[in-house]
């Protein structure tokens, strides 16, 4: 026998049935709500009570610190899988073998140049514009670039276009950032794995041979992979419900990627940047900032710490927390930024205020300090992320999309004026 919950308003009752995913999360499905109680609705701001949808795509257990994609544990997909092993299965459902993995490398390397007329596009950017701002338009500027619809029913059409953007989208970040620091504008070597091509699009130097760096290498894959997904956040949200009205692909990610820019969401690691910067500029006493964070009445907030769906450690962060450090003794940077970094997490891990309330270090804090190492501007950070969160967001349109979800519409509650009379002009 179904369970279902049961309502009762001015005491008429009303039943709805109750849901219950794989990992034995239930919820109250509402869908029906309005209709039969008459017009009443419920209000959610922020939705933290509230399901978008049903996906099959990641597991967040925010309490225990569970993070899977479809059901592989973060913690051995990083240690195991790389980047583009992890797209594959995000997108399409399942780890991908050796030769649909090559095949999916190939396809995307052919579709990898992109317009040369995006360049002009681009060289309109002024080099102050924020890069987040000039990846979004961008990526909203390939629609015009392939104007054909994509037929969500076709399995063609949608690998086509998936592996179309994969090949594009990192070149539009490369570009980006190296139209900020006034470098020419590259393509990479088809000849190298998907995140060493990366790397070299953003970092060659036009005189003298670049160099790859293993384990820069390995510490950018990990953290593409951690960001891969991160259910229904607010850019993957974004993205769902743009995509619910049909726009397309390109169009839902552009909009996704204006949703991420927020320092709220995904510019919180370029917030731990300038924050650091700012302890740095004030003396560097880690102490007291940190009394300053513990501090109610004090407006000063402790970025990179805690998180809003973690109530444990963040499981991302114990996995790049290691990277950092590597990457720190690689290069054997003396940066004040760095070290008062590494004061602050030393503190937060020991100290009792930060323990009992669980506000550790999170994701953001380690990728900030990751990127600052290995000479990424700060601004481009959020970019950085964007590029992580690219075939989560792939993954989630095409699931809407497949499971043809209705156009995203929510309800309010109206708290304006009630109806009044029009006043000429002359009698306001």
């Amino acid at each position: 026998m179904s369970k279902t919950a049961t309502l009762e308003i001015d005491g008429k009752k009303y039943e709805f049935p109750l849901i219950t995913g794989t990992e034995n999360e239930t919820a109250i499905d509402i869908k029906t709500l309005r209709g039969v109680t008459g017009g009443i609705t419920t209000i959610d701001p922020g939705y933290k009570n509230t399901g978008s949808c049903e996906s099959a795509i990641t597991f967040l257990n925010g309490e225990e610190g569970i993070l899977r994609y479809r059901g592989y544990s973060i913690e051995e997909l990083a240690e195991k899988a790389d980047f583009l092993e992890v797209a594959y299965l995000l997108i399409f459902g399942e780890l991908p073998t050796q030769d649909q993995l090559n095949k999916f490398h190939s396809d995307i390397k052919e579709e990898s140049v992109v317009d040369d007329d995006v360049k002009k596009i681009l060289d309109a950017f002024p080099k102050s514009a924020h890069p987040m701002g000039v990846l979004s338009s961008l990526t909203s500027a390939l629609t015009a670039f392939n104007p054909t619809t994509v037929n969500v029913n076709s399995e063609e059409d949608m690998y086509n276009a998936i592996v179309k953007i994969l090949g594009k989208f990192p070149v539009l970040v490369a570009w980006t950032m190296r139209k900020q620091k006034g470098l020419p504008l590259n393509y990479g070597d088809n000849s190298l794995g998907y995140v060493e091509n990366i790397l070299k699009m953003m970092f060659e130097k036009p005189n003298e041979e670049y160099k790859q760096n293993d384990i820069l290498l390995n510490a950018l894959d990990k953290l593409l992979i951690l960001h891969a997904d991160h259910e229904q956040n607010c850019s993957t949200s974004t993205v769902r419900i743009v995509g619910s009205s049909h726009a397309g692909l390109y169009s839902s990610l552009a909009a996704g990627i204006s949703a991420l820019w927020g320092p709220l969401h995904g510019g919180a690691n370029q917030a731990v940047l300038e924050m650091l910067e700012a302890i740095k500029e004030d003396g560097g006493d880690t102490h007291k900032f940190m009394n300053k964070a513990k501090d109610k009445s004090d407006p000063f907030r402790l970025m990179g710490f805690g998180h809003r769906v973690y109530k444990n450690f963040d499981p991302r962060a114990k996995i790049i927390k290691v990277a950092a450090d590597d990457v720190l003794a690689d290069l054997g940077i003396e940066d004040p930024v760095l070290d008062i970094a590494k004061g602050l997490a030393a503190e937060a891990l020991s100290d009792e205020y930060f323990v009992d309330r669980k506000l550790y270090p999170n994701v953001d804090f380690y990728s900030g300090i990751i990127y600052r190492a290995m000479g990424i501007p700060v601004e481009m950070f959020t970019v950085m992320f964007a590029l992580g969160r690219l075939p989560g967001w792939i993954s989630q349109w095409k699931e809407m999309r497949a499971r043809k979800e209705p156009i995203g519409r929510p309800r309010q509650i109206y708290i304006g004026e009630t109806l009044r009379p029009f006043k000429e002009i002359s009698e306001r």
